[in-house]
């Protein structure tokens, strides 16, 4: 259960521009993305300007780079580096059994609120959570983060220690959440020192299609939405 927090200094609407914007930015670089930046460019207005100022930041990146020069960025950053990983509980629990319950916990989170999500993606991807936070349930979205507040700020750092245009991302999903307090400071020293556990075990029952073929699909389910502002589409 979420231990108590402090509530949002952000509006409701504040904090749906912010977590969507960010589930956006922070998902593989595509032709869908390029075609939003006026869409985020839009939202980015309605923020306070600390907050627009950093996804601003990327969005200007996506307009200088080349796609192709961001999708390999993209696999460089978050594909091949343990403390750039956007699954929130491997900071915690790398790939070993523990993983497999926080994991069942975030589907539970998603059920309590109607929703199973597509076997396309494991429930703990960051940009799943802040749709999820932004779309579905700023309350227990935001719990979510929160649980795993130490291993965010741990992306975020190392995130700006390779000067990565992400970092302004993550810097202003933070920017929404309370400050770090004393054992989560603590919990962040310990992940910079040691890293994610490292036991390699399987996790068949949340595994992605492609790791699970023939895989079936449970019928009737209601999913969640894809990454969308009202009246976008």
């Amino acid at each position: 259960m979420s231990r108590k927090y402090p509530a949002p200094t952000m509006s409701s609407r504040e904090l749906m521009l912010t977590w969507q914007s960010a589930a956006l930015l922070l998902d593989y670089p595509d032709e869908a993305l390029i075609a939003r930046i006026p869409l985020l460019r839009e939202a980015t207005g309605e923020l306070p300007a600390a907050i627009a100022a950093s996804l601003d930041q990327m969005i200007a990146d996506l307009e200088r780079t080349p796609l192709t020069q961001l999708q390999q960025d993209y696999v460089e950053t978050f594909d091949t580096r343990r403390r750039c990983n956007l699954f929130l509980t491997y900071f915690a629990h790398g790939d070993t059994r523990k993983r497999g319950m926080a994991l069942l916990r975030f589907k539970q989170t998603y059920l309590r609120s109607g929703f199973i999500l597509d076997d396309s993606e494991l429930p703990d991807h960051l940009c799943v959570v802040l749709e999820y936070a932004a779309t579905i349930d700023q309350l227990l979205g935001r719990g979510l983060m929160l649980d795993h507040r130490a291993g965010l700020e741990l992306l975020r750092l190392s995130l700006r220690d390779m000067e990565s245009p992400w970092f302004a991302v993550v810097d202003a999903v933070c920017a929404t959440l309370p400050p770090l307090r004393g054992e989560e400071r603590d919990a962040v020293r310990r992940l910079a020192a040691e890293g994610p556990p490292e036991e390699e075990v399987g996790l068949a029952p949340f595994a992605t299609p492609e790791f699970s073929p023939g895989a079936a699909r449970e019928p009737d389910r209601t999913l969640l939405p894809i990454p969308t502002f009202p009246g976008a589409r």
